[in-house]
């Protein structure tokens, strides 16, 4: 078959993709202009902004010789890629419209548990709007709704589980419901199952796990996974956890991924739980419990490096942009007139007080660059650059300066180093 494949950079988008393409399928992978790298191996790609999809006509030349779609597209929150109900309304709605017009019928949307009218979040109504739509059309569909998926891969919430697991305290932040996690294997099983000819149609799914856990007992079971001792739960005021999902919603303002957002803060408050039954009696499958997940898949360093590494890379970024930003603003201001000074004493003369603004101007721009995701890396590069002028004038002008006592050029090595790391880590997936 040839299997047109929505959201097909994400968590479980890429899998269900690698796994259609193992078997021997077609596969076309749809993501977004500008977004995250699409899976290898596929068949074609077919780059558009679904939350901004224009007319149901432009999906007719992408829908050619298409005989199944996989629709993985989904937005947590607002941000970037638009609304979720621009997504999974419209958007999603325009590619079913396509599929009708075009003639194909086998379509399996993975949209979530507990989606309602009157859910807490626009996800969750605009999810339940979205299943609405195209179960009033004349195909051939198949809704999964699956509960918190986790598998090997690591992204968003499942990302966030690990980095809190490598943590020495488990700072607890609010009361959460249970959760019934479901392995992402299971959800691309059931997928892939969906798409035989022979499988039933019309029909609404939830894929939940067959444990109820609480969100503290999942980190837990990932800390013990990866062989760390357990660690004591710390209760924060709640003011503090609604806090630190306020700053997640404002670095999502900045176009940054952040897990920690108030969408997720109230899914989790709710919890994610449903009834299996009815899956496994359609499908035959029993679905694996996070233990038996975690027990299949040993981990390995570049699981614990991941982990320790989760807070560590918002936590450099914000300190190395903050360290441009305040050393462009020191220069300007207190630090003015000794930067004039050290400049004129090494053979700037003239051009001591331009250098300095300039100089500070730079700083300035490149801290504030880097604090927003889509000028990130160019400002990481930019700074990097910058720094070797600095030593490459600097050597040139005042070689004298690699001897002082307090090291002036010696320590911009270091944060070049630094630099790199933090451009190393700076992508999501």
């Amino acid at each position: 078959m040839r299997i047109l494949v929505t959201g097909a950079s994400g968590l479980i988008g890429s899998a269900i993709c690698a796994k259609l393409i193992a078997e021997g399928h077609a596969v076309v992978g749809v993501g977004r202009p500008g977004g995250s790298p699409l899976p290898q191996g596929l068949a074609g790609q077919v780059l558009v902004d679904m939350a901004r999809p224009g007319s149901a006509r432009e999906w007719a030349s992408h829908l050619q010789d298409i005989d199944a779609v996989v629709n993985c597209a989904g937005l947590l929150q607002a941000g970037e890629g638009g609304t979720p109900s621009d997504l999974h309304i419209a958007g999603v709605d325009a590619l079913f419209a396509s599929c009708e017009a075009a003639g194909i019928r086998r379509i399996v949307s993975i949209s979530a548990l507990a989606v309602a009218e009157d859910a807490p979040t626009e996800f969750a109504r605009s999810k339940h709007r979205g299943d609405e739509a195209l179960m009033a059309r004349d195909l051939d569909w198949v809704i999964l709704r699956p509960s918190v998926v986790l598998g090997r891969a690591a992204y968003g919430g499942s990302a966030l589980i690990r980095g809190l697991a490598a943590l020495p305290v488990l700072p607890v932040l609010m009361e959460s419901g249970p959760l019934q996690i479901v392995t992402l294997d299971d959800v691309v099983k059931t997928t892939a199952y969906f798409l035989k000819e022979s499988a039933p149609s019309r029909i609404v799914l939830e894929l939940t796990g067959p444990e109820r856990l609480r969100f503290e007992e999942v980190v837990a079971a990932y800390r013990n996974w990866l062989r760390w001792p357990p660690a004591r739960r710390l209760r924060l005021p709640d003011w503090i956890g609604t806090l630190l999902f306020k700053l997640g919603d404002f670095a999502g303002l900045l176009g940054w991924r952040a897990p920690v957002r108030s969408t997720a803060q109230k899914e989790l408050r709710r919890g994610s739980t449903g009834d299996p039954r009815p899956w496994m009696e359609a499908t035959g499958m029993t679905p694996r419990s996070l233990q038996q997940m975690l027990d299949a898949t040993p981990p390995s360093v570049q699981e614990r490096w991941f982990a320790k590494l989760f807070f560590l890379k918002p936590l450099t970024l914000i300190v190395f942009a903050a360290f441009w930003l305040i050393s462009g603003l020191i220069a300007l201001g207190p630090g003015y007139d000794e930067g004039v000074r050290i400049l004129q004493a090494a053979g700037f003369g003239a051009y001591a007080e331009v250098t300095t603004v300039f100089g500070a101007v730079a700083d300035i721009v490149l801290g504030l660059a880097m604090l927003y995701r889509p000028t990130a890396r160019a400002a990481l590069i930019a700074a990097f650059v910058l720094c070797i002028f600095y030593l490459a004038i600097g050597t040139i002008v005042a070689p004298q300066m690699w001897a002082t006592p307090l090291g002036i050029f010696t320590k911009v090595v270091p944060i070049m180093a630094l630099n790199l790391v933090v451009l190393a880590l700076l992508k999501d997936r």
